[in-house]
């Protein structure tokens, strides 16, 4: 890793700019994971009395939204070089973090639909414009050969946090906790972005002047990525796959009561602590194989561990149906423990993958279509799905059995996409025919 050679050589503006990156991910994901994804559904349905439908088109608003603010914010930071002006991108997180503090405060008094529409636009504003500068900051603070492992180290504290510490799924607790955390975040960035301590501003000139070492991407060495080419869309739409499943078959496992024993809100802190250490294990792996091998590589074991842990799933309910007596005792907590490492690899792509695929001047653009619509879209509409299943008294079986099949497609669709371009090299090599 280079963070252990800067560390060495007592570079310790590089170093903090590395943690700092490390700790704004850890919270701001950690804040999209729970507070928006999971706290909205509770204070739709519970609070304001929406139906599980009209909540799931809510979800698909705030979705679309989110995307549409992000890339607009995205191809603004680019034009305009703010992608390379790190005192105005503090300054644009310190106010998108100011908006969030305010909406996560005054969250648990909605109960009316128009005030919960009037959030979710809000909300939508706030996380498009957080994305892409978000995002950004892997140019000036994290050196292109650690991403891999500083993205595994950002998964396994979100979620071990999300698994270890017990927490209530409501949007009160959501908002109480919130509220305390991102206080002390508003005053570092408040200081990162109008302070003129001599300190601070000394570590800020080296920041500023590393994203021209930083800046340019893994994958986009020796020549750069274009955004309408297939070396961009592709990976993209694997991305929105991969999320669009998590989420379809999150949700219905962690509503379902059968499930609940050995899943992420399990009541028994020890089986809690065991999917959190999972999720460590899996980032540490993903990381360590995003580094040391291609992109195509992780991409794989990460639509395999998904196929793998829908199959457990779905044949351990069709064993039960066969066999009841057998559905008396505990569920094993293998799926569990496969479902956070599988999460756990996709999660650690997701943070490495955009600023690898940009430049310095295209960051902002990349990572707004990359998160927009491989991550919230993807997630949200698949939100959306999951909770009109659930409205349509689809069977946990019949739910689960779509997910899995959704994710076998793309395994195997992606191994045969390997195949073919393969093919194609060879016989490219061999001046168009095959040997």
């Amino acid at each position: 890793m280079a963070f252990s050679n800067y560390l060495r050589e007592r570079q310790w503006p590089t170093v903090l700019g590395t943690l700092l990156f490390v700790a704004l991910m850890v919270a701001g994901y950690y804040y999209n994971i729970t507070f928006v994804q999971l706290g909205l559904i509770d204070l739709g349905t519970r609070f304001v009395g929406l139906s599980e439908t009209a909540v799931s088109l809510w979800m698909a608003v705030l979705a679309l939204c989110t995307l549409v603010v992000a890339v607009v914010t995205g191809v603004a930071m680019d034009r305009r070089e703010w992608s390379t002006d790190l005192r105005t991108k503090f300054r644009l997180l310190l106010g998108v973090v100011a908006v969030q503090f305010v909406l996560t405060l005054v969250a648990p008094w909605i109960r009316t639909v128009p005030a919960f529409g009037a959030w979710i636009v809000a909300a939508s504003i706030g996380l498009g414009v957080g994305f892409p500068v978000s995002f950004s900051l892997a140019i000036d603070l994290v050196p292109v050969p650690d991403r891999g492992y500083v993205a595994a180290a950002i998964t396994a504290v979100a979620y071990f946090l999300a698994n270890a510490i017990p927490l209530s799924w409501s949007i009160t607790v959501f908002s109480r906790v919130m509220v305390l955390a991102m206080a002390p975040g508003l005053l570092a960035l408040a200081v990162l972005s109008f302070g003129r301590f001599e300190f601070i501003e000394r570590i800020q000139s080296t920041w500023e002047s590393q994203h021209h070492t930083f800046g340019t991407g893994r994958f986009c060495r020796p020549d750069a990525i274009r955004t309408r080419g297939l070396a961009f869309a592709v990976p993209v739409v694997l991305m929105f796959g991969v999320f669009f499943i998590d989420s379809l078959g999150f949700l219905r496992i962690i509503d379902t009561p059968a499930l609940l024993l050995t899943s992420w809100q399990s009541p028994d802190l020890s089986m809690r602590l065991f999917i959190a250490i999972a999720h460590v294990v899996g980032a540490v792996m993903a990381g360590v194989i995003y580094a040391n091998y291609s992109l195509s590589r992780v991409f794989l074991w990460t639509f395999a561990l998904f196929a793998l842990t829908h199959v457990l799933y779905t044949s351990d309910l069709r064993i039960a149906s066969v066999f009841p007596t057998l559905a008396q005792g505990t569920t094993s907590p293998l799926n569990p423990a496969i479902y956070a490492v599988a999460v756990s690899f996709y999660t650690t792509l997701n943070f490495a993958l955009w600023p690898d695929l940009s430049t310095a001047a295209t960051v902002g653009t990349r990572s707004a279509i990359g998160i927009g619509v491989a991550g919230w879209l993807a997630t949200f509409s698949s939100t959306a799905l999951a909770l009109y299943f659930h409205a349509a008294d689809l069977t946990l079986l019949t739910h689960l059995n779509v997910v899995q099949a959704l994710s076998l497609l793309l395994v195997f669709g992606l191994a045969v996409g390997l195949y073919v371009r393969r093919m194609v090299t060879i016989v490219r090599a061999n001046g168009g025919t095959a040997t």
